[in-house]
């Protein structure tokens, strides 16, 4: 008897199993040495990345990392289930001669057979087990494949519910912010607003979702790879622009209160401290700085340009100079760790807000200038 394998094959089953409780029905950080599912992940996602590296095209690039999300749920899912009839499998071959096969010796690789047909209740009938351990474990298999299919029938539509509540705030800030969006644009849109209660209700959705982001991306990490729909969308863009703006309302800006602004921004920072801990980000010393003296004046000047007016002396650009330490390290890691991309303060140039586009914008311009009459005017 191989009883080595049988205690092998026990171990790898109660470790998937443990695994798939903390990951589907028991939703919350473990602080554990070792998981299967952050292994997972941190195994095959700079493979991925690596082989997006060799794609020229930014855009195909985007597009192919965007798979991996939806693909890794999958491969995770299918992991499990081989893993379990692997172990199974194990645990039979350990126990010894006890299944019937036609006259034909009993093998390895029949009784991984035999553990696949149990665990998909596919009972061709082939292969029997002959006494009451075997039928005791092939019937346990069986019913593990049912709650298998459970998991698999429960879990991918909270995933993706979470995912589209996710996305409805990042959609939504596209006509306040841009895009992709900035700090300057949302404060140059909403910062001169004379109603105080509309920028605060806005900054308290924000923490709202921030809190949601959190609670979500770290009950279910696959959601911290899942791609926006719009390539200049993300959901650490969309962090990092309210971070930057509440910062920026914390440091002084003329007619805002900040009181709103600080419970949005300790939320948002709580979300990127954490979340760059899901993901195992990693700290350097070397990443750029977002914020330099010509960034700093050409925000000044574009925000006094649309009637909002921040505090800019000397004290002030030491406190907003605190405030970015204690979040934009943690920023640049996901960003390295994710391949997305940061946002700026402030755009370089005019760009137009995704909203504003559209596939038949250029023929319907033409089709303009070929009838002046007709001219469609630029509401935008």
């Amino acid at each position: 008897m191989h009883v080595w394998a049988s205690i092998a094959g026990i171990v790898i089953i109660i470790a998937i199993l443990l695994d798939a409780f903390e990951t589907v029905v028991l939703p919350r950080r473990i602080q554990r040495h070792f998981r299967i599912t952050a292994l997972f992940f941190r195994s095959t996602w700079p493979r991925w990345t690596g082989l997006a590296s060799h794609i020229k095209s930014s855009s195909r690039r985007e597009g192919f990392l965007a798979y991996y999300g939806p693909l890794s749920l999958i491969f995770l899912l299918g992991f499990w289930a081989l893993g379990l009839i692997f172990g199974f499998a194990c645990v039979q071959y350990g126990l010894g001669e006890h299944f019937q096969l036609s006259g034909e010796k009993i093998t390895f690789g029949k009784l991984a057979y035999h553990s696949g047909e149990t665990f998909f209740t596919l009972g061709y009938g082939d292969i029997v087990p002959t006494n009451t351990i075997a039928r005791v474990l092939s019937v346990m298999e069986a019913g593990m494949g049912f709650a298998f299919l459970g998991v698999v029938v429960g879990y991918l539509p909270v995933i993706y519910d979470s995912f589209a509540s996710r996305e409805i705030e990042i959609s939504l800030l596209d006509a306040r912010a841009g895009s992709p969006p900035t700090a300057v644009e949302f404060l140059g849109r909403l910062g001169c607003c004379p109603d105080q209660q509309v920028l605060d209700d806005i900054f308290r959705d924000w923490e709202r979702w921030c809190a949601d982001l959190l609670s979500s991306q770290i009950s279910y990490p696959v959601l911290c790879y899942f791609r926006s729909q719009h390539s200049n969308q993300s959901w650490l863009g969309a962090l990092t622009v309210m971070l930057d703006v509440t910062s920026l309302v914390m440091n002084g800006v003329d007619g805002i209160h900040a009181d709103q602004a600080k419970l949005t921004f300790a939320m948002a920072r709580h979300a990127a401290v954490d979340l760059a801990q899901v993901v195992n980000s990693k700290y350097s010393a070397q990443d750029p700085n977002r914020f330099s003296a010509e960034d700093r004046h050409r925000v000044k000047t574009e925000l006094a340009m649309r009637g909002v007016t921040i505090n800019d002396g000397p004290s002030a650009n030491e406190k907003l100079g605190q405030l970015r330490e204690v979040y934009e390290p943690y920023l640049h890691g996901l960003s390295r760790r994710l391949h997305m991309t940061v946002p700026p303060w402030i755009h370089d140039g005019r760009k137009k807000d995704n909203w504003q586009g559209g596939p038949w914008d250029r023929a319907i311009q033409a089709q303009a200038l070929e009838h002046p009459g007709h001219k469609v005017e630029d509401h935008f």
